[in-house]
């Protein structure tokens, strides 16, 4: 019996991962979801938040979704979405200037806005600022 399936994470930019792993746990819209192998084929969306793999050995490898499609086949996970970043390489900063912005947009409520994309920017910068807390927290960093 497999104890690995092949997981692909791929940005609109650029393939960000391929290789085996043991499971994935990725951040559905009804909630997070844990893909093992030869996992029920199924198609879903997910919000933006963090897609975790966990290699052969229990090492574990974080990754930041804008949200996207999984897709799972018995052998092969795939993940696509617009932006997807290795967990470090998430930018706080950029992530804390633009929560503010979104909650600064929102909270203006003169302008003519779209109130929907102020929203989803804001959920997307709060998924970068918690998937950065999450990996402090796994490399004892404060």
């Amino acid at each position: 019996m497999a104890t690995t399936t092949h997981l692909d994470i791929v940005s609109a930019e650029r393939e960000i991962f391929s290789g085996p792993v043991e499971v994935v746990f990725a951040p559905a819209l009804e909630g997070e979801v844990g893909i093992y192998p030869r996992h029920t084929a199924m198609i879903t969306t997910l919000r933006p938040g963090e897609v975790r793999a966990v290699h052969e050995g229990g090492e574990e490898e974080a990754f930041f979704v804008s949200g996207g499609i999984l897709e799972v086949q018995p052998h092969v996970v795939t993940v696509l979405s617009d932006t997807a970043l290795r967990a470090e390489d998430v930018d706080e900063a950029a992530a804390l200037a633009a929560k503010e912005q979104a909650e600064q947009t929102l909270a203006d409520r003169q302008t003519d806005i779209d109130f929907a994309a102020a929203r989803a920017e804001l959920a997307e910068a709060m998924a970068q600022l918690q998937a950065i807390q999450r990996l402090r927290r796994r490399t004892g960093r404060a």
